[in-house]
């Protein structure tokens, strides 16, 4: 191989690059700790917009907020683990580097991989969200015409991978934008909502109908809990939506100005703003009098439900156009996420190494935001058809919400793992930040992680998601497997591994 040796380590080959392969894969540093904020509040944004309200549907009103407490916490035992994890490993593997040296080159594909289906199918899920959100504001626009919504994901794909790719700086900058105006519509929701609220009638408007499937209640004043506690376990998955992504701030690590110090308070700080926008969400959203539990149980854009509850139908493009805001923000920041991921995999050889080439000019990781964008278009584009096209409604953005949330669960419980053994087998391994929760937090997240699993697997939509991560998967670890575990390249995470590995 050029550029040096092959050398084996047990069951993968590595094979040393001069330093031509790396100058064309390199970053540039610019993030402070209010752009790893904005980061991880953008990433996970859109969910409060959309989303995450198809809990009402299993849980009700009190199975949606206890579901949101119990995944809170989950995420609060994961955020601390990485938090000391990531300035202690400060790559952009991010979730595969922390277990590639917990757990060697297989454990850290395996973790990858479940990561990388997190972060190529989350831009599919809040792409389908934007096109539901464009098609209501364009029908009420222009109401004898319609566009064909995988234009809208089409057109949301291009948009921002144009802004992803020109420049860290720029990027950074419309996350800070984006971020800061996303809340700030929430906000706006929060102050507009309070004195338009009847938690009793509408909040509590879901009861159990003779086919156990949820029913309107058109006084309202049902119980809290019309799933009882099943129902809070089957609305876990849901709620993961409140949160999901968050741990994505790793993979920023090396365009971090100073990761070590910026790298935990950056997802601390953004997992207490998350807490709070949720709360006032599931709160708010469905106590708006004539939006409701019942409704917001399938609506794809049930913050503009909201706001026209509010300000009536005159200004419904407008307020469309804001309730966009959000989406754009988690949409933009995934996108730079799923760039980095894959393009870490790649850089170290899992993944072809081609798709780790950075632009000359930019320095940003192009050809793999162009790859994960294509395949993710690409499963929106089948699933349509597979599905009957519009007949298919909301069932598209299920499906890909639960294979995005299955993809997580793997790579969070793998995260804690990770922890749990790094904290065993390397305790003298430098750490800036050590998590004040330790084992018994990552233990936490684990529990709750393999729980959320079991329910989702009752979801009907879960088998129909579950059949493409497998497939997913299958490809990539048969791949590995015969090629890629022949090829790895000593990156800054391999490197890291097999030195601490030596002092273990």
């Amino acid at each position: 191989m050029a550029g040096g040796n092959t050398k084996q380590v047990g069951s993968v080959a590595y094979a040393k690059r001069d330093k031509s392969y790396f100058e064309d894969r390199q970053l540039v540093r610019h993030a402070n700790v209010w752009h790893l904020w904005a980061l991880g509040v953008g990433a996970v944004i859109s969910g409060h917009f959309s989303g995450w309200n198809f809990g009402f549907g299993t849980g009700g009103w009190g199975g949606m907020l206890v579901a949101g407490i119990i995944i809170a916490i989950m995420y609060i035992g994961l955020v601390f683990s990485i938090a000391e994890m990531s300035p202690a490993l400060p790559h952009t593997g991010a979730a595969y580097s922390f277990a590639r040296t917990a757990m060697g080159p297989w454990g850290g594909f395996i973790t990858g991989l479940c990561e990388n289906v997190e972060y190529v199918v989350t831009p599919a899920v809040i792409a389908f969200f934007i096109g539901s959100y464009m098609g209501g504001i364009w029908s009420v626009a222009f109401p004898d015409s319609s566009v064909w919504p995988p234009l809208w994901w089409l057109v949301t794909y291009a948009v921002f991978l144009a802004l992803n790719i020109f420049g860290v700086a720029l990027s950074f900058r419309v996350t800070l934008i984006v971020t800061l105006l996303s809340l700030a519509v929430l906000i706006v929701f929060w102050i507009s909502a309070i004195p338009s609220m009847d938690f009793s009638r509408w909040a509590l408007n879901i009861g159990v109908g003779p086919d156990g499937a949820a029913m309107e209640l058109p006084e309202g004043n049902g119980s809290m809990f019309p799933f009882g506690l099943s129902g809070v376990l089957a609305t876990l998955p849901f709620a993961v939506w409140l949160f999901l992504a968050i741990e994505q701030l790793p993979l920023a690590a090396e365009e971090s100005v100073d990761p070590k110090r910026d790298m935990p308070r950056g997802i601390i700080a953004g997992m207490l703003t998350l807490i709070v926008s949720a709360f006032m969400i599931v709160l708010l959203n469905p106590s708006v009098i004539g939006v409701g539990s019942f409704k917001l149980a399938t609506s794809g854009e049930p913050l503009l439900d909201g706001f026209r509850a509010i300000y009536g139908d005159s200004g419904a493009v407008l307020l469309g156009l804001i309730a966009l805001v959000g989406l754009i923000a988690s949409f933009h920041t995934i996108i730079f996420a799923m760039g980095r991921q894959v393009y870490s995999l790649s850089r170290a050889g899992y993944f072809p190494s081609a798709l780790s080439v950075t632009h000359k000019s930019y320095k940003t990781p192009y050809v793999a935001m162009f790859a994960g964008a294509i395949v993710g278009f690409g499963i929106m584009l089948i699933m349509w058809f597979a599905l009957g096209g519009d007949a298919a409604g909301s069932l598209i953005g299920s499906v890909l919400l639960n294979m995005a949330v299955f993809g997580a669960m793997f790579s969070y419980i793998l995260q804690a793992v990770s922890f749990i053994l790094l904290r065993r087998n390397q305790p003298n391994m430098e750490r800036p930040y050590r998590s004040p929760l330790g084992v018994p937090g990552a233990v936490l997240t684990i529990v709750i992680g393999v729980v959320t699993l079991l329910y989702q697997i009752q979801d009907a939509n879960f088998t129909k998601g579950v059949v493409w991560v497998a497939l997913w998967f299958a490809i990539a670890i048969v791949y590995f497997g015969l090629v890629g575990r022949h090829k790895l390249i000593l990156s800054p995470e391999e490197e890291f591994a097999l030195e601490h590995a030596q002092k273990a």
